[in-house]
């Protein structure tokens, strides 16, 4: 036994005790064939479209790190422990992802269109190659506030827009009409162009802007199906493989359409990447549907999210108004970079608060590069590993009443929180690229909502808006508030 439990760490190069892999709580499925079958529906207590319920149901069953095997030799090690999960994410090397393999493989035969699979599903120096590259336009916080005068432009044509949606004392779920909002933000700030998805051509069901919209939930519906369980798609071309390359087929030809007509006088990520020395075009197309992909739907599902939680409480949405104020004296006046720097500590905590009760996925997967000792548990090289930050988030040893939305906690108590419990966009070298752009841009849209219109929750009392996991959180139900224009 003790040689069982003897193992060597990689890193530290020095014996360390730890419990065997083998010994880790969790379900294997029946004879070990794997628990994969808990997942389909009729049979199965689990579903993939409510990942955050099999989440809170295995840390209730086996604790704070679950080996869940999916099928045979399939392990998924789920952590709820920010210790294991700040050893996780700290990585030395390039950081290993196991996703979008469905996504890795329709790109790769089709190698007359991309010379790499992406940012999403590469691993290694390649990928590495393309983050470093791409990532001087998207994180560099002055390089993101050049975009400030376009997104508060596109913006105030929203509002507009949501205006012509309905008369006053009229409901509206707001969630389509946020994806028409970043879907036209995503292809402005990507390719310099307006696609005028607020249109009444553009709100067809036959439209470009409308197609677009649902390849993207299309795809993310689908990533989550063919990354997991037996991945008969390797062998045939299964219905998640087909809807998935349908879509895919449809934003790509989009992407290539819209680079076509970019120019190096448009300001725009592409036309800078089409001059990167570093990039050739298949690196740009690439990275063109990978920013359509990741734009549109997740910043329009966590801005679903923020603005349920706002309008179902005044006293929030009072203070929001306040400083929406303090920053728009006159609604009409453009809104300034150096008024978002640092005059709305309060909108960020609104948003903060928001992700940590709601956030873009349940958590953030690694492969592990080497030896690893989680938990008291030795975990071998080779491992998938998922952090369940949206169940830690939730629970009381980590939060004070963890199910109230509080903004507040984020302004008195920020320093005593542990900063690896909400990682909305990730953490590390693998964080979500586009990071302060989505933030400005929800920033931007809060304070323009509330400066013009007061918010009312009209989706019932009943039960809480609750998450369909299509890889990324959804609402699942319709954001139904009704907007009340305020004075000027």
């Amino acid at each position: 036994m003790l040689t069982k439990l003897l193992k060597i760490s990689c890193t530290s190069r020095q014996c360390t005790f730890a419990k065997p892999f083998e010994a880790m709580p969790g379900p294997r499925g029946p004879w070990g064939l794997g628990n994969l079958y808990n997942y389909m529906p009729i049979i199965g207590s689990y579903s993939f479209l409510r990942l955050h319920q099999a989440g809170q149901d295995k840390y209730e069953r086996y604790g704070a790190i679950v080996r869940e095997t999916m099928a045979p030799g399939q392990d998924i090690v789920w952590l709820y422990d920010p210790k294991d999960i700040a050893k996780l994410l700290n990585e030395r090397d390039c950081p290993q992802r196991r996703s979008h393999l469905a996504l890795a493989q329709y790109r790769r035969q089709r190698p007359h269109v991309y010379k790499t699979t992406g940012l999403l599903p590469t691993n290694g120096p390649e990928w590495w190659r393309l983050r470093s590259q791409l990532q001087k336009e998207l994180s560099a916080p002055k390089s993101v506030r050049n975009f400030i005068p376009q997104v508060d432009g596109v913006t105030r044509e929203f509002l507009t827009f949501l205006r012509e949606s309905s008369d006053d004392g009229d409901a509206i779920d707001m969630l389509p009409k946020l994806t028409r909002l970043n879907l036209e933000l995503t292809c402005l700030l990507t390719f310099g162009a307006r696609l005028q998805s607020f249109s009444p051509e553009e709100q067809s069901p036959q439209s470009r802007s409308t197609h677009l919209m649902h390849a993207a939930e299309t795809t993310n519906s689908c990533i989550l199906p063919t990354d997991q369980g037996l991945q008969m798609w390797r062998l045939m071309e299964t219905p998640s493989y087909r809807k998935l390359r349908q879509a895919q087929s449809y934003m790509e030809g989009v992407a290539l359409k819209l680079m076509e007509s970019s120019s190096s006088e448009q300001s725009s990520l592409i036309s800078t990447y089409l001059q990167n020395p570093e990039l050739d075009r298949s690196d740009v197309v690439g990275t063109a549907a990978d920013l359509l992909l990741a734009g549109i739907d997740t910043t329009s599902y966590a801005s679903a999210f923020l603005l349920y939680h706002v309008a179902r409480h005044p006293e929030v949405q009072q203070r929001l108004h306040a400083e929406a104020r303090r920053v728009l004296p006159d609604p009409d006046q453009p809104l300034s970079a150096d008024a978002l720097r640092t005059d709305i500590t309060y909108t960020r905590a609104v948003l903060k608060e928001s992700l940590r009760l709601n956030p873009i996925s349940v958590g953030v997967g690694r492969v592990l590069n080497q030896d690893t000792v989680l938990s008291g548990y030795f975990v071998p090289k080779g491992t998938t590993v998922v952090t369940q930050n949206m169940i830690a988030c939730r629970l009381e040893q980590h939060f004070s009443d963890p199910l109230l939305f509080q903004p507040d906690r984020w302004l008195q108590q920020r320093n005593a929180l542990n900063p690896y419990l909400v990682l909305p966009f990730g953490h590390g070298m693998r964080a979500c690229i586009a990071r302060r752009l989505a933030e400005q841009n929800i920033h931007v849209l809060l304070l323009r909502l509330l400066r013009n219109f007061e918010l009312i929750w009209r989706g019932g009392t009943d039960a809480d808006l609750d998450v369909v996991t299509l890889l990324i959180n959804k609402p699942d139900a319709p954001v139904m508030i009704e907007l009340r224009s305020r004075s000027k």
